[in-house]
């Protein structure tokens, strides 16, 4: 955060001396956030569907160590970056899972 204002109408912290206020939590903060119903809901269908045609060959790109090439799939696949990187987390904490058991 910048330094306290100084009061003066010049110079690194200048401006007038205010109080800054507590605001309210916006329920847009809540956005993306999983409830316990959903997070069931989606480990339920994971059980019973399996993964996509895309993901198994993710998962074949992960376990050969072609990390670049499974990340570039998957973009071309979900269409942004960032969603492929959060799909690439997700596999590759399948597979350590089952590595596991």
């Amino acid at each position: 955060m910048a330094a306290s204002k100084s009061g003066i109408a010049v110079g690194l912290n200048k401006g007038h001396i205010t109080t800054r206020r507590e605001l309210k939590a916006k329920p847009s903060n809540k956005i993306g956030a999983a409830s316990k119903r959903t997070v069931f809901v989606k480990s339920v269908i994971r059980e019973v569907a399996g993964f996509a045609p895309y993901e198994r060959r993710l998962m074949e790109l992960i376990k050969n160590s072609k990390d670049k090439r499974a990340k570039k799939l998957c973009k071309s696949k979900l269409g942004s970056f960032v969603r492929a990187k959060k799909k690439i987390d997700e596999l590759q904490s399948v597979i350590a899972s089952s590595r596991r058991h």
